[in-house]
């Protein structure tokens, strides 16, 4: 079997998301049924082999683990020729040894000890530095078996290395069994293991277990073909799954390059044919939902620049008179309001006098300005900043937690009498059209406060309020999100931990000012270009959706094993990835890097859980851009997490 009639066979299981993975699986399937190569009666049995080989030495490795209950499988039909047996009956489960921690190191000390995270890696990042004894030193084509989280089988291809705690050995009794096969047809029934808890935290198996794992046995002569075809239908994989990346490279590459023209364009002409050989090509350029979403970052920084706009060489205003009608507007306002407002305008009226502001190299259109994000606002107010007492029912109180994208989500706020909001929004009670700006945890967020909405600011939160007629809250928002904007934010951050803002820090961020007509102007063509990004982004959705279902079907209808659909909506994992990802090599301004970006912004450093929760897309589709952005550099190498159980909050943490 060629690739070409690999994919007239299997084309739909390959092409969907995640069907090169489906594929392998569904191999190996067909592999422990029988259904990959025809049977040959003349072949002695299964069954007569196993009586003539004997097996007197597990006898007592069964009276050793006869009081272990084992886990029940399906009962399925078996070929003529094979026999359902314990793999205990072929192989001895050798544990490894709970080696002292304390002599471990990774300066290459001592020997390479091999851990669960280093089973099918063969290139353990641990060494012990004590005496071990030679019974627990592991050979190269030794099979291993991870005893927690995911149970991989594998073979070990390294150099010699010690066999640690959590991780078994399989000792052949005979030769004349394929170990591959054995251990394709033990990877399949530890499978069926996930879930069951032996403890409280991960997935883990006893010896006892691994030893009663139900193999499902093929004449010997068999297993060496079964082998055989899967080695080869494996390099068909590897194969196909080459050309997919080299095609998703290339599509990238147009992508990249079909940006840039937009993002170089010298001239209105030279601009517009690049928009539209780009809206000729949109559907063509994107993969997967991840790609539409670094794009709008980039749409965001074009914007902010003055690409977007077909700029005429006369301006009817500039951004520096507008600057000004604001900064007259808000005297006006000084001599006008009372109390609490009065108090809050002559303070910023202050600030104003005495602040400096570092002006970037960035280059803008000449007609526009650089400005603080005071300058541009009617008011910039810090949130009262302790934890205010929750009530069932009443206000909502906005949190860090409940800003995300460009969004305020209600749906999950904490609440707070009508008496508490008087005293936390006693400086300036929010109104629609506010922006509510994270200073920490995570600083960078942004949204509008919704019309007929009533809420209050947060602990780490500022309330910025713009005088509307004259800067757009929507323009704003976008500038907040940019990558640029985000680049300036982060540099002026601070903390040796969390990095975090000052409320000086945020008046001080700058921001590009364009008239107020230009901006109006630049929101409408950006939310024009998100909306067709969000139709092409719910498409790819849907078509993954589809492909997926339907290679589901086909999976299903080959090996007679139905796959699980997940027809309710997407909900956090009950565990949690416990080791952070940590930025690479930083990106550069038009690389398409939504991770790195975000976590940049979090100090370089954040559990993989938060990371996707804040990317905001499918959890498939986080790891295929987390999968890139390793590739490129852009984020480390993850080390391979462990994996607990998150802990209930209660209803008042």
């Amino acid at each position: 079997m060629d690739t070409r009639q690999f994919l007239a066979e299997f084309g739909h299981i390959a092409n969907a998301h995640g069907g090169i993975v489906r594929l392998r699986e569904m191999i190996n399937i067909l592999a422990v049924q029988g259904k990959l190569v025809q049977q040959d009666s003349a072949e002695e049995s299964a069954e007569l082999f196993l009586v003539k080989s004997g097996n007197q030495q597990i006898s007592r490795t069964q009276r050793r683990r006869s009081g272990t209950p084992a886990i029940q499988t399906d009962s399925v039909q078996l070929p003529n020729g094979w026999s359902m047996t314990q793999l205990q009956t072929l192989a001895n489960p050798q544990a490894g040894f709970a080696f002292k921690s304390n002599l471990f190191n990774e300066n290459r000390l001592g020997m390479p000890i091999i851990r669960v995270r280093d089973v099918g890696v063969n290139s353990p990042r641990t060494y012990f530095s004590g005496e071990y004894r030679d019974e627990f030193l592991v050979s190269n084509g030794d099979w291993l078996v991870a005893m927690d989280g995911d149970f991989r089988v594998a073979v070990w291809s390294g150099s010699s290395a010690l066999l640690n705690q959590r991780v078994t050995r399989l000792q052949f009794y005979s030769n004349e069994i394929s170990k591959k096969y054995v251990c394709i047809a033990l990877q399949f029934q530890l499978r069926k293991f996930q879930g069951i808890k032996n403890y409280t935290t991960v997935d883990h198996l006893s010896g006892g277990q691994i030893a009663s794992a139900r193999i499902p046995l093929p004449p010997p002569k068999e297993q060496s073909r079964i082998v055989a075809k899967v080695d080869e239908l494996m390099a068909l994989c590897d194969k196909l799954e080459a050309q997919q990346q080299d095609r998703r490279k290339l599509q990238n590459n147009l992508r990249q390059s079909t940006l840039q023209a937009v993002a170089t364009a010298s001239c209105p002409h030279e601009l517009q044919t690049s928009w539209t050989r780009l809206a000729d090509n949109f559907g063509r350029l994107f993969h997967a939902p991840e790609d539409v979403v670094a794009f709008k970052g980039l749409i965001l920084d074009l914007a902010m620049s003055g690409l977007l706009l077909n700029i005429e060489h006369r301006h009817a205003s500039t951004g520096a008179e507008l600057i000004d009608a604001i900064a007259a507007r808000r005297i006006a306002w000084s001599k006008d309001c009372v109390d609490q407002e009065q108090k809050e305008v002559l303070a910023m009226l202050k600030k104003l006098r005495i602040q400096q502001i570092n002006i970037p190299d960035t280059a803008l259109p000449e007609h526009w300005a650089w400005a603080s994000l005071l300058q541009v606002s009617q008011a910039v107010v810090d949130c009262h900043n302790k934890t205010a007492p929750y009530v069932s029912e009443g206000i909502h109180l906005i949190r860090t937690t409940d800003i995300r994208n460009g969004q305020m989500d209600l749906t999950n706020t904490r609440k707070i009498s009508e008496e508490t909001y008087a005293y936390w929004a006693r400086r300036m009670p929010p109104k629609s059209g506010d922006i509510f700006f994270t200073r920490e945890a995570p600083m960078g967020e942004a949204s509008i406060v919704p019309e007929g909405e009533k809420v209050c600011l947060g602990q780490r939160s500022m309330l910025i309020r713009l005088f509307p007629d004259l800067f757009s809250n929507r323009f704003l928002l976008y500038v907040i999100q940019s990558l640029s904007f985000q680049n300036r934010m982060i540099e002026s951050a601070i903390g040796m931990t969390v990095k975090h803002l000052r409320v000086g820090g945020v008046e001080d961020l700058i921001v590009p000012v364009p008239p107020k007509s230009e901006q109006d102007r630049i929101v409408a063509i950006v939310e024009e270009i998100f909306r067709l990004c969000d139709h092409y982004a719910d498409q790819l959705t849907k078509k993954q959706r589809i492909a997926t279902n339907l290679a589901s079907s086909m999976v299903a209808s080959i090996t007679g094993i139905a796959t699980e659909q997940e027809e309710e909506p997407m909900k956090a994992p009950q565990t949690e990835l416990i080791a952070p990802l940590l930025l690479g090599n930083a990106p550069g301004i038009k690389e398409q890097s939504p991770l790195a970006t975000i976590l940049a912004r979090h100090n370089g450093e954040m559990p993989a859980k938060d990371l996707w929760q804040r990317f905001g897309g499918e959890i498939d589709a986080f790891y295929a851009q987390l999968k890139t952005e390793v590739a490129h550099g852009w984020i480390r190498e993850p080390a391979v997490a462990e994996m607990r159980e998150k802990r209930v909050e209660s209803a008042d943490a």
